[in-house]
């Protein structure tokens, strides 16, 4: 396992707590110290980790391998927790990260009482390498790539038929088709980390959704 993979895990199991945790920060400590570990990006869920680190492949370059962690939350809600160990008051590491609009109000509080600013929009909080997605990145992806693109994608899944199902369900009847596909890659648990990858690997470099794109240049400068 690469170091900066261990990094990831350990800092996951220190943020959780437990009996686990004294063990696990030593480790983070340790690998911090002892790699070439450069930014840890925060990011809600697996499958925005999975979209980051499959987009940088398309671009020929390996996150992990150029000493950038990233590590998912497990919800937003935690990011404060993941900043006070990270962050100034902590391991004083680089920092970045993505979430989704409705969870803005969490990473902007968490950044300010971080040290990282004061009061700060959405504006604000990108040049400390933070992006908000609109509504999230599933949205984003689909509204990059387009209903019809998004449709050819679930075909080559083998899904099209199960999504076909899905839309003849009275709640999504009355939401259009970006929309129920939003909610189909939802449904199921892993799916939105399988879509996620796919979408990216299907996307025109030219219209990568802007959150996704400013992140990755930010980690580049």
């Amino acid at each position: 396992m690469d170091a900066i993979r261990r990094f990831r895990l350990a800092v996951m199991e220190w943020a959780a707590g437990g009996a686990g945790a004294p063990a696990a920060a030593a480790a983070a400590h340790e690998l911090a110290a002892s790699t070439a570990l450069r930014t840890v990006v925060l990011v809600e869920g697996v499958s925005d980790q999975v979209a980051l680190e499959a987009l940088a492949a398309r671009h020929g370059r390996a996150l992990g391998a150029e000493g950038i962690a990233v590590i998912p939350l497990g919800g937003a809600t935690s990011i404060g927790r993941f900043l006070n160990l990270l962050g100034p008051q902590g391991l004083d590491v680089g920092l970045a990260g993505l979430c989704d609009a409705g969870e803005e109000g969490h990473f902007s509080r968490a950044l300010e009482r971080a040290g990282l600013g004061c009061d700060l929009a959405r504006a604000d909080m990108e040049p400390f390498g933070f992006y908000v997605c609109v509504a999230d990145l599933e949205e984003e992806l689909i509204r990059s790539l387009g209903a019809a693109s998004v449709q050819q994608v679930v075909d080559a899944q083998g899904d099209l038929r199960a999504f076909r199902i899905f839309q003849k369900q009275p709640a999504q009847r009355e939401r259009n088709v970006e929309q129920q596909l939003r909610r189909f890659m939802g449904t199921i648990s892993g799916r939105k980390s399988q879509y996620a990858r796919s979408l990216i690997d299907d996307l025109d470099l030219t219209q990568v959704p802007r959150p996704l794109d400013r992140l990755l240049a930010h980690l580049y400068l």
